[in-house]
């Protein structure tokens, strides 16, 4: 048994490098879980073994071993950079030396914990900036991830846990990846990696078993990573066998300034977008009564980090003035050649100053001539 392991290790080791080594850009490898604990970066750690072996000049840029014995053993093993001592608030931090990988410009780099915000001080705000960096500079790049992080998700996840996940990264960044492999465990599995102490310390086991890794949220979570990493796997072969062929055209969604809905639309929207990989469009149809100066500046704000988010998943963001919100949205969709124009489903309450059925009626009669769909998505 350990002989076919370290058998499709290496295989799977001298895939990465066979793709290293047809492209002077950066390559990207991202091991996906379903939470913490499932064996992300022990799996990528492995592999840094293995290409050694292989005699690829590989190093640890930052990993974060949590105090686990097995992660610890790996670690100790491989070529290590220093870290950088970020002083913040009266304390010392430990941050990965972004200049000093780029000095080594080892051949691949182990970088752990893709979502992982930097302390204040540091040149990116965000880790997976530094990747991007080290990328552009021609060094192959090991990473790891969990599903809760990726920013279309984001709702999906809060509301399958009850915890709003403020780590995050762009779906973009994902996709940048050459591979993207799941590390898989049940959820029986994990919960007794748990028990057994091997994800968290003792006094934080039964806090996470009452929360994050309830089972049904285990579950659901996994199901998201294996659908996840089958979707990345089939845009590239379809992209690959036929790089001139599209199945759907230009997507477009109308956002209110209901803030709560208009992520909901733009991560969904975000999400079918990418999985077509076509162009996509967020437009906020700004009528006499959502002008800048009638609305509080609370709404503004929403409305600001909305179009900051739709901009970070890779939309194009448009603001229309117009007094009919149907003509308006149905011109810029005509305009755009848009194939399919997604709305959010009305809610009397809060949706009655920009969206009510006698508007999407409207909007259906505007489009009823042009090849044109409309999807109502719901909460």
């Amino acid at each position: 048994m350990e002989d076919t392991q370290n058998i499709s290790r290496e295989q799977a080791a001298e895939k990465f490098l066979d793709l290293i080594r047809k492209s002077r850009h950066g390559r990207l490898k991202v091991y996906l879980g379903l939470a913490a604990g499932v064996g992300k970066t022990f799996k990528m750690l492995e592999e840094g073994h293995t290409l050694r072996k292989l005699g690829v000049d590989a190093i640890v840029g930052f990993v974060e071993t949590h105090g686990r014995a097995e992660t610890v053993s790996k670690v100790e093993c491989l070529t290590q950079l220093p870290r950088k001592n970020i002083f913040y608030r009266g304390k010392e931090i430990e941050e990965f030396d972004i200049d000093a990988a780029l000095a080594r410009h080892p051949e691949v780099i182990l970088v752990d914990e893709l979502a992982h915000t930097n302390a204040p001080g540091s040149r990116n705000e965000k880790r997976y900036q530094d990747v991007e960096e080290l990328l552009n500079a021609g060094i192959n790049v090991i990473s790891t991830v969990n599903i809760q992080h990726l920013e279309s998700l984001n709702h999906i996840v809060e509301k399958i846990t009850g915890i709003a996940v403020t780590e995050r990264i762009p779906d973009s960044v994902l996709q940048l990846a050459d591979e993207v492999v799941n590390v898989d465990l049940t959820a029986d599995e994990l919960i007794g990696r748990l028990k057994e102490g091997k994800v968290y310390k003792p006094e934080k086991v039964e806090i996470a078993l009452r929360n994050f890794f309830q089972r049904d949220n285990l579950l659901k979570l996994r199901e998201l990573a294996l659908r996840e990493v089958a979707e990345q796997v089939g845009r590239k072969i379809a992209i690959e066998a036929t790089p001139e062929k599209k199945q759907l055209g230009r997507i477009g969604v109308c956002i209110s300034e209901n803030k709560d809905m208009a992520e909901i639309l733009i991560r969904k929207t975000a999400r079918l977008a990418d999985r077509f990989d076509v162009q996509w469009y967020v437009v906020f149809i700004e009528t006499p009564t959502l002008a800048a100066d009638k609305i509080d500046l609370a709404v503004q704000r929403h409305l600001i980090n909305n179009f900051k988010l739709a901009t970070e998943l890779g939309a194009h963001v448009a603001t229309l003035k117009g007094d009919e919100v149907a003509k308006t949205l149905a011109a810029f969709a005509r305009e755009k050649q848009i194939q399919l124009l997604i709305v959010g489903k009305p809610e009397p309450r809060k949706w009655r100053k920009f969206f009510t059925t006698s508007v999407i009626d409207k909007l259906i009669h505007e489009l009823e001539e042009d090849e044109i769909d409309i999807q109502i998505v719901s909460k």
